[in-house]
This record gives structure tokens, C-alpha cells and sequence, in this order.
């Protein structure tokens, strides 16, 4: 019981590093605005899958049979992988910083209990319903007081949130599929390295056609450096090590964290306002984290989380 206690406070650590992490990525690339989205969503995550893929590349080596045995897992990942970050930036570009992530993150936990639902069978608790409706509400909130900021740009706000569900939806996806790998057998660093890597890959042909203003300034250089090396990299490094010891569905969950991160810096250091009822959003996301993790702690079977694989 302990060691499984261990094994939940290490994956929900890891994952909510990753979100602090993450939630910078708006407001960093509001430091390089000569940089459109797809270029910033290109180097971000083309860059940082790669790296991934480098320091597990032994790993990747040693289970590449696992791998080829989960291969249509790895299709799925690779390309939610390559889709989200053009979709979440974009998102950001039209809707917003704070709002952006809201959608693209907020909504996430709710594609991957229907991913969970539909394709393993896995029923949630009425708990975990409630934690969901109060994230829900906490998101309709802060995306309704951030979109009142850009009431002028009506349509592209409409795009910006409809992209940032296709993000949301991408981001559950690789989530699910990276997870499966884990499940069937494939390590940890062998699986996201090889998911994160593929999705690399398939990015770099968009960072070559986008990715030209990286070299017009040291700024813009170095906004792309640390978008790849810190959120991406790192970041994901710890995502993963979370996502081997807790259930996909409370990983995205506590990762709602990180539109809270990304609202506190857009008003702080981009300038965006937030209203009253865009606070009163982030103090019901951080309610809806207190009452799913809760949820999880106490009736969560031990065989849901899942002991990471010997690298």
C-alpha cells in the first residue's frame, strides 16, 4: 500500500511539474512574435521530440520488437503528437493566451475518459464526474471572461476554440496511446521517445517551410531554444515519468493546472486582463484537481497505476 502510495505522489509530481512547465509556453512565445504558430508549435515539439528520441534511443534500440508490436499505437501517438502543438498555438494566437490553453488543456481530460470509456471499457466514479463538472465550470468561466477581452475578433476567437478542442482531443490521444505502449510492455523512455520522435519528425518538414524567422534574431532564437529544451524536453521527461504510475484520465486532469500557470503569467507579464469571474474559473479548477485527485487516492484499485518498466 505504501509503495503504491509512492508510486501515485512520484506520477502526480512528475505530471504537475510538466504543467507548471507548459504553462509558460504562451507567454514565451509572446517574445517572439515574428514567429507565427506553426512555427512556434513546429521547433517547440518537432525539436524536443527529437531530443527525447536521442537520450532513449538505446532504450528504443533494446525494445524495438515491443515497439513494432504496438506499432499502430505508435502511428496514433506520433501524429496526435505532430497535430497538437500546431493546433494549441494557433489556439493561443487566436483566442488568447489564457483562453487558448483553457480549451486546449481544459478540455483534454474530457476527450481521454471518452477515449478510456469507449475504446477500454473504464467506467469513472461519480466522484470523478463531479471533479469533471467542477473543471468544466471553471473553464467555461475563464474562457468566457478571457474571450470578453477580444470581443472585436469574434471569428477568429470562434477558430481559436475550435482549434484548441482538435489540441485538446490530439493531446488525450497521444496520452491514451503512449500509455497503451507503457501497458503492453514497452518502457517508458523506449515509448515517448519513439512517440515523441515520430512526431518529431513528421513536424520537421512544417519547421523548414515556417521556421525561417528563428535566424532573424538572437530573441527569436532563443524563444525557440527554450521552448524545445524546457517545456518540451524537460517537461515531457517528467510527463512521462507520471504517466507510468497514474491512469492516462488523472494525468490530463492534473495538467489543468497549467491553464491556471499560463492565465497568472499572461496578466502578469503579457498585460492580458482578467476579470472577477476569470479568477473565480481558476479557483474552480483548482477545486475540480482537489476533488478528482481525492477521488483517485482513495478508491483508485492498485493495479491502475502501474510500476514503471526498468529503463
Amino acid at each position: 500500500m505504501n509503495q503504491d502510495n509512492s508510486q501515485r505522489l512520484m506520477g502526480t509530481l512528475g505530471v504537475l511539474i510538466a504543467a507548471i512547465l507548459w504553462g509558460t509556453t504562451g507567454t514565451a512565445a509572446t517574445f517572439a512574435p515574428d514567429l507565427g504558430p506553426l512555427a512556434v508549435g513546429a521547433v517547440a515539439m518537432g525539436i524536443g521530440g527529437l531530443l527525447q528520441a536521442l537520450i532513449a534511443l538505446r532504450s528504443i534500440i533494446r525494445e524495438r520488437t515491443l515497439i513494432a508490436a504496438n506499432r499502430r499505437y505508435l502511428v496514433f501517438g506520433a501524429a496526435a503528437v505532430a497535430i497538437y502543438p500546431l493546433a494549441f498555438y494557433a489556439s493561443m494566437r487566436y483566442a488568447g493566451v489564457a483562453a487558448g490553453t483553457v480549451i486546449s488543456i481544459g478540455s483534454a481530460p474530457l476527450f481521454s475518459a471518452l477515449i478510456e470509456s469507449c475504446l477500454d471499457g473504464q467506467k469513472l466514479s461519480k466522484k470523478w464526474m463531479l471533479g469533471a463538472a467542477i473543471g468544466v465550470s471553471g473553464i467555461t468561466l475563464l474562457s468566457l471572461a478571457e474571450s470578453g477581452a477580444h470581443q472585436a475578433g469574434g471569428d477568429k476567437t470562434i477558430v481559436g476554440i475550435c482549434l484548441g478542442l482538435l489540441a485538446g482531443l490530439t493531446y488525450a490521444l497521444y496520452s491514451w496511446s503512449a500509455r497503451r505502449m507503457m501497458q503492453n510492455g514497452v518502457a517508458t523512455r523506449a515509448a515517448m521517445g519513439a512517440t515523441f520522435g515520430a512526431g518529431g519528425l513528421l513536424l520537421m518538414p512544417v519547421l523548414m517551410m515556417t521556421g525561417a524567422p528563428l535566424l532573424a534574431s538572437w530573441q527569436n532564437a532563443g524563444v525557440g531554444i527554450y521552448m524545445a529544451l524546457v517545456p518540451m524536453f524537460i517537461g515531457y521527461l517528467c510527463y512521462g515519468m507520471g504517466l507510468a504510475r497514474i491512469p492516462a484520465s488523472m494525468a490530463t486532469t492534473i495538467t489543468l493546472v497549467e491553464p491556471v500557470i499560463a492565465a497568472l503569467l499572461a496578466v502578469v507579464l503579457v498585460g492580458e486582463r482578467l476579470p472577477p469571474e476569470g479568477w473565480a474559473g481558476i479557483g474552480l479548477i483548482v477545486l475540480c484537481l482537489a476533488v478528482i485527485t481525492l477521488r483517485w487516492r482513495k478508491t483508485e484499485p492498485a493495479s491502475a497505476a502501474l510500476p514503471e518498466k526498468p529503463l
